[in-house]
């Protein structure tokens, strides 16, 4: 008979280590397990993986024949007048998603898995949708067979900083007169986590739709600065869909795994208010010197790259001064601008004006190259 483990994925540390009937019950660590990889700001506490931030998840590798996953959704979950904003999950086996759902009630069990013959089976479970909307957390992995291990870490850790392009916002939605639903969101098609591909990286999303260095996206009048990142860039993110107790602003990130590369691509939703106004341009620039300041303290050893203009480059000029404000002050010689080029329609265009999954990869080509040739004038 073989042999089925169940991993409760419980902080109870008091708990015994001795077999359970129908299998073992192990203990993980609050923060870090050696049996599962963490995929970005993923959150280890309270006996579950929090998934908040784009992309967040675990892998992790098995022999067996068999695999269910268990998901506790947020205070969104079951709530119908909230079906935009659910959270979205992708979970993978040996690379191919076989789990795309919305998590639309309490919980819910997915089977992976299901086989007669044992096989070597890599699993990724990742959160395709951001944070501010909806969150869930992992509170059951159940196996048979051999493992689990976490997969390897890849020689490259790239962290991106972003807004909704980051975020692949409507990517799946190929009508721009469309507008914002966590069921067309998909990171895992936008350009961050494709140039985390194309340079064979693993990656880090902190990323929210809206969001700016000075202003969420606004009428032009008034500045919108409760929607800022640089104000959640130390915290595990920011949701205001309450995740079963789990307040990412509240916890502080670790920077554990300090990443190679930094990407910063904010300045789109500020351009909505900035309006190329002088003074408007001028405090976007120095808060912009001021936020670059926290990720090299937070990163001290990072290449940095300040991109902008998949949807816009009329702020690209204020990202240049601000690089370029910042490296004269601190000495600093490891900060970059890189354009991005401006979408084009002949490439299709997604919800809200958004970028098309063929601009996205374009833009991961250009972004891809641009590191690698920082990478390699750091290595001469």
């Amino acid at each position: 008979m073989k042999k089925l483990l169940t991993f409760m994925l419980t902080a109870a540390l008091g708990l015994g280590l001795a077999g359970c009937g129908s299998g073992e019950v192990k203990v993980f660590d609050k923060y870090q397990s050696s049996d599962f990889k963490a995929l970005g700001r993923t959150y280890f506490a309270d006996g579950k993986i929090y998934c908040a931030l784009s992309g967040t998840g675990v892998e992790f590798k098995f022999h067996g024949s068999e695999c269910t996953v268990t998901v506790e959704g947020d205070g969104n979950a079951a709530n119908f007048s909230q079906a935009d904003n659910f959270a979205r999950i992708g979970i993978y086996l040996n690379g191919e998603r076989v789990v795309d759902d919305m998590i639309d009630r309490a919980s819910e069990t997915y089977t992976v898995l299901n086989s007669d013959v044992e096989t070597d089976a890599t699993v990724k479970i990742v959160k395709l949708s951001e944070s501010a909307m909806s969150t869930f957390a992992i509170t059951d992995i159940t196996i048979n067979g051999g493992g689990p291990e976490p997969t390897e870490n890849k020689d490259l850790l790239v962290e991106f900083v972003g807004d909704s392009i980051t975020c692949g916002y409507g990517v799946d939605d190929l009508d721009p007169n469309h507008h914002f639903a966590t069921r067309t969101e998909d990171c895992t098609k936008a350009y961050a986590i494709k140039t985390a591909e194309l340079l064979d990286a693993d990656y880090s999303l902190v990323s929210f739709s809206g969001y700016g260095i000075i202003s969420g996206y606004s009428d032009g009048q008034t500045k919108i600065s409760a929607q800022t990142v640089p104000q959640y860039y130390e915290k595990y993110g920011y949701s205001w869909s309450a995740p079963n107790g789990f307040v990412p602003a509240d916890v502080n990130w670790g920077f554990g795994r300090k990443p190679d590369v930094v990407v910063i691509n904010l300045g789109t939703n500020d351009d909505s208010y900035c309006k190329n106004i002088p003074e408007r341009c001028d405090e976007f620039r120095t808060e912009y010197v001021k936020f670059l300041k926290t990720v090299r303290k937070d990163n001290p050893d990072a290449v940095i790259v300040c991109a902008l203009g998949i949807m816009g480059q009329n702020l690209y000029p204020s990202v240049e001064a601000a690089v370029n404000d910042f490296c004269a002050e601190t000495g600093d010689e490891k900060v970059y601008s890189m354009m991005f080029d401006n979408q084009n329609q002949a490439d299709g265009i997604a919800a809200d004006w958004h970028p098309s999954e063929v601009t996205h990869g374009k833009a991961a080509e250009k972004l891809a190259e641009f590191i690698r040739g920082r990478l390699e004038k750091e290595e001469q």
